[in-house]
């Protein structure tokens, strides 16, 4: 397929804005293959993803932020831009639970991730051999009496990958407001409970203990506040008082697999937009 190019906006709500976009792409020579746009009502802000072929288009693309910029000072727009053939390098990190792991491997062998898969980390070796297997290079990074050695060690590991995209596949490690900051929005956890409720450790106890009749899942951006980075992606099952702590583990296990998933997807194929403690996420 040919490539196309991706423009992520976000600006103070105000006439004329998809016109001026859109007469931008045709002007140039562009096709639009998809557009979508969501207008925040009580904070009067305005958000849109635009997606263009970029065969016979009137410029190279290293030249396309240069030649929208008029456009975003005019709307005061903040502009991202991000193309299809673009394949970011993503690192794993996990601890001891595999099934996010597996899941993502599996997905990235079979060709449904559009990235580079560069390593996985982990605090454990469990993962050493199931990495093998996928062709996907394992590093164990112990904790053992110093953390904050060990994060150091972690974050000069995915320096030296130039890795883009973090994904915690179950990592039960709190990162530093450090780690955080240097891959803003650009750190992904999936964490076994409905946020904002359960934070923390052991959610599925504190669900039974609850009696809840729905438990969740919540895919998110991680921040340097516990579990309360923008949320990206979520999903509940039913369950009843027949199901134990156990069961509650099996069936959340089940769903954060594919909350996660949703989560990575709409990452690589851009259709992210943060805001605030907020995203938009566009179909």
């Amino acid at each position: 397929m040919n490539p196309t190019a991706v423009l992520l906006l976000s600006c103070p709500d105000q006439t004329g804005i998809v016109a001026t976009v859109a007469d931008f792409v045709w002007r140039n020579g562009g096709n639009i293959v998809h557009a979508e746009q969501h207008t925040d009502t009580v904070a009067q802000m305005f958000f849109q993803r635009v997606e263009f072929e970029l065969d016979g288009f009137a410029f190279p693309r290293e030249k396309l932020s240069y030649a929208f910029q008029p456009i975003a000072d005019r709307f005061g727009m903040d502009v991202q831009i991000r193309f299809s053939d673009q394949r970011p390098r993503i690192a794993v990190l996990a601890s001891k639970a595999p099934h996010c792991l597996v899941d993502i491997l599996a997905r990235w062998r079979a060709g449904q991730l559009n990235a580079d898969l560069t390593l996985v980390a982990s605090n454990h070796p469990d993962h050493r051999e199931l990495c093998g297997f996928y062709g996907v290079p394992f590093h164990e990074v112990p904790v053992g009496d110093d953390q904050a050695t060990q994060e150091l060690a972690m974050r000069e590991l995915l320096r030296s990958h130039d890795v883009e995209l973090v994904i915690l596949a179950r990592y039960m490690r709190i990162l530093s407001p450090e780690f955080v900051d240097e891959w803003p929005n650009r750190i992904i956890n999936i964490h076994h409970s409905f946020l904002p409720a359960f934070v923390g450790a052991n959610p599925y106890k504190q669900a039974h203990e609850r009696g809840v009749k729905v438990i969740g899942a919540t895919a998110h951006f991680v921040t340097s506040e516990l579990d309360q980075g923008p949320i990206i992606n979520q999903d509940v099952t039913h369950i009843t008082h027949r199901d134990g702590v156990e069961e509650l583990t099996r069936k959340g296990s089940d769903l954060e697999v594919v909350v996660l998933a949703r989560a990575i997807h709409a990452y690589l194929d851009h259709r992210i937009l943060p805001w605030g403690n907020k995203t938009v996420v566009f179909d």
